[in-house]
């Protein structure tokens, strides 16, 4: 392998380490086998990306038994799924353990959302 491309491909892995916790995230932590989390898929994950707060705070899963990223940090264990963190350059802000159905994950999410000054007005 060149000198070239090894640099090239390191230069891509701390790109994307970086640019992972920049700016608003949430961060949903799951497990195989979580009924609310394929709740939340069915309901929820196929229309997130396109709604105004799916664009202000992207998604980024993490399965609940995997190691904790190094560019993130939670103020408390993660203890249930599914638990929905959102976090700022790196950092929890807030967080929804459990979830409540559609309606009220809409309404969770806008607080947490207006608590954190993210503008979602698109």
């Amino acid at each position: 392998m060149s000198l070239r491309l090894i640099l090239f491909s390191l230069f891509l892995s701390l790109s994307s380490a970086f640019s992972a916790a920049a700016g608003p995230v949430l961060v949903m932590v799951e497990e195989q086998g979580c009924v609310w989390c394929a709740q939340w898929n069915d309901e929820i994950a196929h229309i997130y990306p396109k709604t105004t707060e799916g664009k202000a705070a992207p998604l980024r899963r993490l399965d609940i038994h995997a190691a904790r990223p190094d560019d993130l940090t939670f103020s408390q264990s993660l203890n249930f799924t599914p638990t929905f963190v959102l976090m700022v350059d790196g950092q929890e802000v807030s967080r929804i353990e459990g979830y409540p159905g559609e309606d009220f994950f809409w309404g969770l999410l806008g607080q947490m959302l207006s608590d954190a000054s993210i503008d979602v007005s698109g």
